[in-house]
């Protein structure tokens, strides 16, 4: 039963978050992303301070400091600049399809940094992982899109705050990191517009559409900690997935996206080896 709890939690986790990629990506039709970052960042930081300090836990921690947590903080700032650019100039299902190889990064950086040992079959599965990417992104190609290496960007931001997350002191709380990771939000938006130049003042359907972002951002990132925590990582952990496909369904009816076959193809490849490097992690040697 708590497998099944976890699972529905992880799907629910990632229809919030591919919910909260659309209303993002609707407000910056408006208004500079700069300033869509910062008002979402804002927004985000408010809700998790409140939750932090009704649990009696300080905001401010002396392990903030530390090198992971700094470390994280920097691959924050990338990956919100990066995904954030990305969903807002290219197709959302493209940069969503980008976005899933992020776990196969993670595993080359863990052999790296972690000193943990990959087979030479899960290499391959990361390789064709990246050969999936490089069929949604063509570069060389006539319908490559220099915009979308923004979406590559973001994912190899995540990748590293997925990896500094691993390494972060245990006395951090996850609503601490939510946070400091929001907070990191506001900073990727100001440095936006230092370079794109000064805000607008959003319009209500911009305001309702960022307003719906962080609701949907706080409730994907809430109902994401419970499935790891409720079910078994390995039947949980897959449904990540499902974020593409919530993303190919709203890019198709609110955006009027029609993938084509390369990027349906290297979608596939992408979620194909994430899934066989996860399962083949739980078996010794693989």
């Amino acid at each position: 039963m708590d497998n099944l709890r976890g699972s529905l939690l992880m799907v629910l986790a990632m229809a919030g978050f591919a919910l909260e990629d659309m209303f993002i990506k609707a407000a910056t039709a408006t208004v500079p992303v700069g300033e869509a970052l910062v008002i979402f960042g804002a927004g985000g930081t408010v809700i998790f301070a409140a939750l932090t300090w009704s649990r009696g836990q300080r905001i401010v921690q002396p392990e903030i400091l530390s090198r992971p947590i700094l470390f994280r903080a920097g691959s924050e700032v990338v990956g919100r600049l990066g995904y954030t650019l990305g969903i807002a100039l290219t197709p959302l299902s493209s940069a969503s399809a980008i976005l899933q190889a992020t776990p196969l990064v993670v595993a080359a950086g863990a052999v790296i940094f972690f000193g943990e040992k990959v087979g030479w079959r899960r290499w391959v599965a990361i390789g064709a992982g990246f050969a999936g990417v490089l069929l949604i992104l063509r570069p060389g190609l006539a319908g490559f899109d220099v915009l979308s290496l923004f979406a590559v960007v973001g994912m190899l931001g995540f990748a590293g705050r997925d990896l500094a997350t691993r390494a972060a002191p245990p006395v951090l709380s996850n609503v601490q990191l939510g946070v400091y990771g929001f907070l990191m939000l506001i900073v990727a938006g100001v440095l936006i517009l230092a370079v794109t130049g000064g805000g607008v003042w959003p319009a209500p359907t911009a305001l309702a559409q960022l307003a719906a972002a962080i609701l949907f951002g706080v409730t994907g990132y809430y109902a994401l900690t419970a499935a790891m925590r409720l079910g078994e990582i390995a039947v949980v952990a897959p449904f990540r997935y499902t974020r593409l496909v919530f993303a190919m369904i709203l890019g198709a009816t609110v955006f009027a996206e029609r993938p084509d076959m390369l990027t349906l193809l290297g979608s596939a490849v992408i979620v194909l080896s994430g899934l066989y490097t996860f399962f083949r992690r739980r078996k010794i040697g693989g």
